[in-house]
């Protein structure tokens, strides 16, 4: 399940043609409807959208408590942060048992991930790991590495920038389903097998050249699989 914690500027709805819904995350902080009441059933996932224009007052500390319960319900469940520090952050890192931080590959938006990463460190909430997104493969964008040293945490994902994105979004279709074999979809692949414990199969071929020169990404994954699956 996926649930839209960007309370002050949802948009998650948007992606899956979830324009103007009656019950949303925010009537379930406000206790005007049950969490199963604002949960949106999708062909392979569920949703549980936030209200774009219903402006309720309501507290982002208490996601947790609202909708904690339906982990056992789901392999797993996705809450979207807000990009700005701010109290509907920190509610999402309360109601979260891990944290995937996700950055670009430029220092602006690096910083801001950095105080991210601290005031995560500092309520204590682990942090598995670090999604690299729109990544051009440009000399002039931070490497991995210089990534990896800033914020002293593993990458998890590479995923390339692909102008299918915003076409994929333009149908309400996840990027996955509108161009599954791209390099993009094979790494968010990669990354939700790792999640859920399942072992990712490349063809023969991939995986002896990946045996040969793996990429750090792909390290990273083996070793939190390992290290939470046994």
């Amino acid at each position: 399940m996926l649930v839209d914690g960007n309370l002050s500027a949802p948009n998650l709805g948007l992606h899956f043609n979830i324009i103007e819904p009656e019950v949303t995350l925010h009537h379930v902080l406000a206790k005007r409807a049950s969490p199963k009441d604002a949960i949106h059933n999708l062909e392979k996932f569920d949703v549980m959208p936030a209200s774009i224009f219903n402006r309720l007052d309501v507290s982002p500390l208490k996601i947790g408590d609202k909708i904690g319960y339906l982990k056992k319900f789901y392999d797993a469940v996705i809450i979207d942060s807000s990009p700005a520090l701010n109290d509907e952050t920190l509610g999402v890192m309360l109601a979260s048992d891990e944290i995937l931080v996700v950055t670009t590959p430029d220092h602006p938006t690096l910083s801001n991930t950095l105080k991210a990463v601290k005031l995560a460190v500092n309520r204590g909430t682990p942090i598995s790991g670090i999604i690299i997104n729109k990544v051009h493969s440009k000399n002039f964008e931070l490497s991995l590495k210089d990534i990896e040293d800033t914020l002293d945490l593993p990458v998890m994902a590479v995923i390339p920038y692909d102008i299918n994105f915003l076409r994929a979004l333009s149908e309400f279709q996840t990027y996955p389903s509108y161009k599954p074999w791209s390099r993009a979809s094979e790494e968010y692949r990669k990354l939700a097998a790792m999640l859920i414990g399942e072992k990712y199969g490349d063809s023969g071929l991939k995986r002896f050249f990946g045996w040969i020169n793996p990429k750090a990404q792909d390290v990273n994954r083996a070793i939190y699989y390992n290290e939470v699956f046994g």
